[in-house]
């Protein structure tokens, strides 16, 4: 679930072949997934580009002729962590919990060739559709497999992976499952010595779901950071939080400049300034979890 940026507008549409995916010419497609109505839109600045919606929630934004256009503010800040987690062009091992359109996923393909990718999607209609809607390149080792995120979670071997991206929604929610100590332990457990892992989650107000979710991983991972809106951060609207964390150091400074280059504000939390924003929060378990809250009406709009 996302905000897309419309700071530059593209040139005049420009049709494609049908062979490389679904063109503008076709105009919108909605049909019924596993997960609600998918909606696919074409994005109205850029040619090759668009937009996924499952039941009027906007979930991803593929652009077929870039794949390393990242549409989202969210999408962009975990593809600012994608840049950093190694050093550029350096193939990685990663596993995406939640697959919505795979754009994260594409953009892995695309700036660092030969990473080996596993997607975990419970909704194989959507994938079905992404699949033959917008279709992945020749050549990317992307594998999309059909279950539970935290099913999949549990069966990948321990020390594995290089980045774990959890951006798990059922509709606009995360599973209060996705959301607790044992699921943060279990991806712990999947990274490689040096590995990361990042969360995408959605929260407004005052943030107590996103002040829990500070301290689960904090409960688990010694290296934490967030990455929002100050606009989110401040209560003042509902938007995406980013999260990140490690067994060892991340680039904070690295990782700020990125953030502050971005069209969109964004502001980075860390160290005492992010146990302030924590102020007590409990973290989230198996035995106390709660979903994601439910997103103002009109948010979307």
């Amino acid at each position: 679930m996302g905000r897309s940026n419309r700071a530059a507008r593209s040139p005049e549409p420009v049709l494609t072949t049908g062979a490389d995916g679904r063109t503008h010419a076709q105009g919108l497609l909605t049909r019924p997934v596993g997960s609600g109505l998918a909606e696919l839109r074409p994005d109205r600045d850029r040619p090759h580009a668009w937009s996924l919606l499952i039941d009027g929630a906007p979930q991803s934004l593929v652009d077929l002729a870039d794949p390393t256009h990242l549409g989202f503010e969210y999408q962009r800040r975990l593809g600012h962590l994608i840049d950093l987690v190694a050093p550029p062009g350096r193939p990685l091992t990663v596993l995406h919990l939640g697959g919505g359109a795979l754009t994260l996923a594409r953009y892995v393909a695309a700036t660092r060739p030969r990473s080996r990718q596993q997607v975990a999607e419970i909704d194989t209609a959507l994938t079905e559709l992404v699949r033959a809607e917008l279709p992945l390149e020749r050549g990317w080792q992307i594998k999309v497999r059909g279950g539970d995120a935290r099913s999949v979670l549990e069966r990948t071997p321990e020390g594995t992976v290089d980045l774990v991206i959890t951006d798990v929604f059922s509709g606009a929610r995360t599973p209060a499952h996705c959301t607790t100590v044992e699921f943060t332990t279990l991806a712990a457990r999947a990274l490689a010595p040096g590995g990361w892992y990042a969360a995408n989650i959605a929260d407004g107000g005052a943030l107590p779901f996103a002040r829990s979710q500070v301290a689960t991983l904090g409960a688990v991972f010694p290296e934490l950071c967030l990455t929002a809106d100050p606009a989110v951060l401040r209560g003042k609207r509902f938007g995406n939080l980013v999260l990140a964390a490690a067994h060892t150091p991340l680039p904070i400074a690295d990782l700020t400049r990125r953030v502050a280059s971005d069209s969109a504000l964004g502001r980075v939390e860390h160290g005492r300034a992010l146990a302030d924003f924590t102020a007590g929060a409990a973290p989230a378990t198996d035995a106390t979890a709660a979903p994601s809250p439910e997103p103002p009406p009109g948010v979307f709009r």
